[in-house]
């Protein structure tokens, strides 16, 4: 099983406190390896209000978080069980599991708020195997073998033809292989 990004609906307002209690209870339950990050999609947007900019924190999607997580019985279970949350969006409700984000629906959210998909410090290193989801290379496996966080592209060495071939990526163009 893979780690995804879903997509789950609060009680209107209840979006930070959702937040917090997840984070509280992936630290006690110790469900690191099930349930990875916890974001409130927001944006930071400048107001001018009688000549004076004010810059101010807005609600991208208000009544929604955004959880990447593994999608096992106990993840689920924790996050829909959790106060303030109704359920996930993409589920058909009756036990049903919900249906993960695209990575292009992801990235666009993620992007807005200045994060990516994936955490970099953590997922990118060299000798790391990644997938290649866009371009000419897409489907195709490799090995990392520089990052340029700068330019958002990294160098990865794809198998072609049985040679070892370096070819650049966007990171929003890549989902890291567990």
């Amino acid at each position: 099983m893979k780690k995804e990004w879903y997509v789950v609906t609060t009680v209107t307002g209840y979006e930070y406190k959702v937040k917090e209690k997840l984070e509280m209870m992936i630290n006690s339950m110790e469900l690191h390896k099930n349930i990875y990050r916890v974001v409130v999609p927001e944006q930071k947007i400048v107001e001018v209000k009688d000549g004076v900019k004010k810059e101010k924190v807005k609600k991208m999607l208000p009544g929604y978080v955004l959880v990447e997580m593994v999608m096992s019985d106990e993840a689920w279970y924790i996050v829909r069980n959790t106060q303030g949350v109704t359920g996930f969006i993409g589920s058909s409700g009756k036990g049903a599991k919900p249906i993960p984000l695209l990575p292009n629906e992801v990235d666009d959210i993620l992007g807005k708020m200045g994060l990516s998909r994936i955490d970099a410090s953590k997922e990118l290193e060299p000798g790391k195997k990644v997938r290649i989801l866009e371009g000419p290379f897409k489907d195709m496996e490799g090995t990392i073998e520089s990052v340029d966080m700068k330019t958002q592209k990294l160098n990865v060495n794809v198998d072609l033809f049985g040679q070892a071939t370096k070819v650049e990526v966007d990171l929003a163009d890549i989902s890291s292989i567990d």
